[in-house]
């Protein structure tokens, strides 16, 4: 019997959205045969362990990425704490190197984890932001992004390459670097008709603290609200719990499974704009409110450019008020997403 290749899949520990992307990859890999290891830290490790508990995990070092309390200094936030980062990507750089010797690793494939790359076996970068904004610094920052980027096998970005697509400027530069690969959208979500239980979900996610501000801001608006709204908290914890307290219904975390049923379940949602969960309301063409996480430029550009196609309506986390989702109505919602990946294809990089 021939032996399974073995991948290692690495995504970023930065919020949820890096791991739970990389579920529908995980998937894909078990279906065409191979041997998936799982490798990251912190809640991103956590959630991943909770979807896939028969495969192995793998710890890698953490990054250390803090948000500071006021998002205007995010940036600085960042750049102070930029020694931390480098060591922990020269960390994991070494890391890699002994986990692909001591497991007989086949492949390597890296959300956004800038030191995991082998020489000795083909290496996938993952990312939809060729171009990295970051303010007065974007110009250097997806320079920099973009070198680290030719080094590897290939580079797959989680979008459709046409001008019809959810990414924007992020995703798609003037001149397509050769190892690009549109592999189109993707999520552990579909569309499935269920009758309606929430108006309103409310989904968060995030590093801290921002996460916890957005959460007692919400709480606090919408306790008027009229209807039933589920509040997935996003924090990952050993237990699952649930608590209801009209209007809400509260889950710390939930499951992909869970998360499906919820999904199509509930009539509107509210989050923040982040890529995959922009991917995910995408496939299960939802209506959506975005309240970005603050500093955070990249989920500012999303959630602007989605306001300006009238797809979505967005304000700060400062500014939001319940009254404010009464906007929903006037938008169109995200564009219905037709993609089939080819996992066959994609994974031919690994022969």
């Amino acid at each position: 019997m021939k032996n399974k290749k073995k991948i290692v899949v690495a995504p970023l520990n930065w919020g949820l959205g890096h791991a739970t992307r990389c579920i529908p990859i995980i998937r894909a890999l078990l279906a065409e045969g191979f041997e998936p290891l799982i490798a990251s830290d912190g809640v991103a490790l956590d959630l991943l362990k909770k979807e896939f508990p028969d495969l192995k995990h793998i710890h890698l070092p953490s990054y250390h990425i803090v948000y500071p309390k006021n998002g205007k200094y995010f940036l600085w936030k960042i750049l102070s704490n930029g020694h931390k980062m480098i060591y922990a990507i020269f960390s994991e750089r070494r890391a890699i190197q002994k986990i692909v010797k001591e497991h007989q690793i086949d492949g390597v494939i890296s959300d956004n984890r800038l030191g995991i790359f082998s020489s000795k076996v083909p290496s996938v970068f993952i990312t939809h932001q060729l171009q990295v904004m970051t303010g007065i610094a974007t110009r250097l920052s997806s320079w920099m992004h973009r070198q680290i980027i030719k080094k590897y096998r290939a580079c797959w970005v989680p979008d459709l390459e046409g001008s019809v697509n959810l990414s924007g400027a992020l995703g798609h530069l003037k001149k397509k670097l050769p190892n690009v690969e549109y592999i189109g959208p993707l999520s552990r979500l579909r569309k499935i008709d269920l009758p309606i239980r929430y108006e309103l979900m409310v989904i968060l996610s995030g590093p801290e603290p921002q996460r916890t501000f957005l959460e007692e801001k919400l709480i606090a608006e919408l306790q008027p609200f009229q209807g039933n709204i589920l509040f997935v908290k996003g924090k990952i914890e050993a237990e699952q719990t649930t608590t209801v307290q009209p209007p809400f219904t509260f889950y710390n975390f939930m499951n992909a499974d869970q998360l499906a049923t919820a999904f199509n379940e509930s009539k509107e949602v509210l989050c923040r704009s982040g890529y995959t969960t922009v991917m995910d309301l995408a496939f299960l063409e939802k209506k959506a409110f975005f309240i970005p996480t603050p500093g955070q430029f990249e989920q500012v550009y999303l959630a602007d450019l989605y306001a300006k196609m009238g797809i979505a309506p967005t304000c700060t986390q400062e500014e939001f008020t319940l009254g404010k989702l009464e906007h929903i109505k006037n938008y169109t919602g995200l564009p219905k997403i037709e993609n089939e990946t080819d996992w066959k294809k994609l994974f031919s990089v690994f022969d």
